[in-house]
């Protein structure tokens, strides 16, 4: 299988990049869609800033005095560790062509090549790592981070940014079209969620390429319940009745609990018990796979008048 990641809200500050990269290097990820929140604060960690354990249980007036951020029992600082991360996101772009047109993955790859020339703790970063072996990472969101706000700054003061989000759809879609077969854990919910499964959809809705018919494998580690009717907790069985999944109880499974938990365990596990797998480097054949996907696109679309 070609084995999707997502990763909702912001796990890295918590140490799950480490997982991850784990992973990455045995070969059990072949591409990732996570939230730009992930990939900001895995810089943290790439160039040893600080991120300390704190309490939930405190006033945020006093920590926004004293400039701390706080992701639940996570205190980040302003000035040392989020403004100094934002310097090197603007350092990382700065050698990357932003006038034509790109995907987030190409950014990503760019950003996780320099972390191994700029960085002190690059083995650190999960973005690192992804670039290292040619796993494209993708932000279904891209202007909902750090990243993405940092973006704005040579886009106001040098040339436009052209950062295409259509071509995010386009390149998942050609990953998921060239795949035998495709399986992916979903870390929590959130854009990450969907936007992996509706490669699906683009295929057989969008493209009328009935090729797939649905992923074959889903993990979703949650506590979104699904009785709220949130898409978060939606079931594998409403994602099948959208033609997301192959089917609504066979080789799907959702857990419910805490992924911080979870995950470690489930990672840990595939790590003593099975064999490394080989790498695809799938970021070396994006252009490949977005050509063979248009032009049976093309094809279908000549066929149909």
């Amino acid at each position: 299988a070609t084995v999707a990641l997502t990763l909702a809200g912001a796990m890295t500050p918590i140490g799950i990049g480490g997982v991850i990269c784990s992973l990455i290097e045995r070969g059990f990820v072949d591409f990732i869609i996570a939230t730009g929140a992930n990939l900001y604060h895995d810089l943290h960690l790439a160039y040893a800033f600080p991120m300390v354990q704190g309490s939930a249980n405190v006033d945020d007036n006093v920590l926004a005095n004293e400039g701390v951020a706080r992701i639940f029992d996570v205190f980040i600082g302003e000035e040392d560790t989020l403004m100094a991360t934002d310097n090197k996101v603007l350092e990382l772009i700065r050698g990357f062509d932003l006038s034509k047109p790109f995907s987030t993955a190409r950014l990503h790859h760019h950003m996780g090549r320099l972390l191994w020339e700029k960085s002190p703790h690059p083995e650190k970063s999960m973005v690192a790592a992804a670039a290292k072996f040619d796993v494209p990472i993708y932000t279904s969101s891209p202007g909902d981070s750090s990243i993405g706000m940092n973006l704005i700054v040579p886009h106001l003061f040098d040339k436009p940014v052209m950062l295409n989000p259509v071509l995010d759809v386009i390149e998942t879609a050609a990953i998921v079209r060239d795949a035998d077969i495709n399986g992916v854990v979903e870390i929590g919910g959130g854009s990450p969620k969907n936007f992996y499964l509706q490669t699906q959809p683009t295929l057989h809705q969008i493209l009328m390429d009935r090729s797939k018919g649905g992923h074959d494998y889903f993990l979703q580690l949650t506590t979104d319940a699904p009785h709220w009717g949130g898409l978060s907790g939606a079931t594998p069985g409403e994602a099948r009745s959208w033609g997301k999944l192959k089917d609504a109880f066979i080789n799907n499974v959702v857990v419910y609990s805490c992924a911080s938990i979870t995950f470690p365990l489930i990672a840990q596990y595939v790590l003593v018990r099975s064999k490394p797998r080989r790498h695809r480097r799938l970021f070396t054949r994006l252009d490949e796979m977005t050509e063979r996907l248009k032009k049976a696109a093309s094809e279908i679309r000549k066929r149909n008048g």
